[in-house]
């Protein structure tokens, strides 16, 4: 961390960025956008915006699992029951009794509710409103030490599973054909997104996670011609979308979280204008 502090006073000598805790919170940035800019990309692809939704909710119940169990960091009980949720979701998708939205809202609302039954118990629930907002500034040594691993492991996956990932998205039948086990590469997804959102939303906050997977993406959408742009445009708008939020968000003194939401809401109604244009 301390190289990392001397590059930003070398490199970046502004006011905001004298503070150690906006130091981390670049850095935070610069880690977790891409990540959002690269699996919005599939989850748009796949219509599968309700489903990351149902994952940042479910982390109230990973909480209360972990305040029942007195787990001191509600990362690993939410980390638990979001890849829990996931295969579940999935599994009974498989069986073709309800539409896939009847099932992730069933999930969902249950997950909901039962994280809010257990955390307002006695009035307890104050002291976990935080996780609903969230707290970029507050991201510590130690989380962007993991943050960085999970990047690297994504950025890895990602190169190695994409085009299997991306014909098994788009027909599923093809990717059977050629020898492509489709079911894992759904789960490996799904599993790698629980993952992102349970890690993020401490920083970003359950009201709002989805929103930075789906809007980047949503957006680089209404103005890329092919997959290669589709994929950059995504990971710039998140990126220029997190570092503008987070700057903004401290001059005006607001959640960092919801401010980089609106600066993203901000490029889609500028390329969806554009989008129209071109018509």
């Amino acid at each position: 961390m301390h190289l990392w502090y001397s590059l930003v006073d070398i490199l970046l000598p502004f006011g905001w960025l004298q503070h150690g805790f906006m130091k981390n919170a670049l850095l935070g940035v610069l880690l977790v956008t891409p990540i959002f800019g690269l699996l919005g990309t599939m989850i748009v692809n796949n219509k599968m915006a309700f489903f990351s939704d149902s994952l940042g909710h479910s982390a109230l119940t990973g909480i209360a699992i972990g305040v029942i169990l007195g787990i001191k960091n509600p990362v690993w009980s939410i980390l638990f029951f979001s890849v829990l949720i996931t295969i579940a979701i999935l599994v009974v998708k498989e069986a073709n009794t309800a539409s896939t939205d009847t099932i992730i809202g069933v999930f969902s609302s249950t997950a909901v509710a039962l994280g809010l039954v257990i955390l307002s118990h006695n009035g307890g629930f104050n002291k976990y409103s935080g996780y609903l907002i969230g707290d970029l500034l507050s991201i510590s040594s130690t989380d962007l030490l993991t943050l960085g691993i999970v990047f690297i492991l994504v950025i890895l996956l990602w190169v190695v599973m994409f085009n299997k990932l991306l014909l098994s998205s788009m027909n599923p039948s093809l990717a059977r054909s050629r020898g492509i086990k489709v079911k894992l590469y759904e789960y490996l997804f799904t599993l790698m997104m629980a993952v992102i959102v349970t890690i993020s939303i401490q920083w970003v906050g359950i009201l709002i996670i989805s929103s930075l997977l789906i809007i980047p993406a949503a957006a680089s959408r209404n103005i890329a011609k092919n997959m290669r742009q589709y994929h950059v445009y995504s990971v710039l708008i998140a990126l220029i979308s997190g570092l503008s939020g987070l700057i903004l968000s401290y001059f005006w003194g607001t959640a960092t979280g919801a401010t980089i939401v609106l600066v993203t809401s901000g490029f889609f109604a500028l390329t969806f204008i554009m989008k129209l244009r071109l018509r």
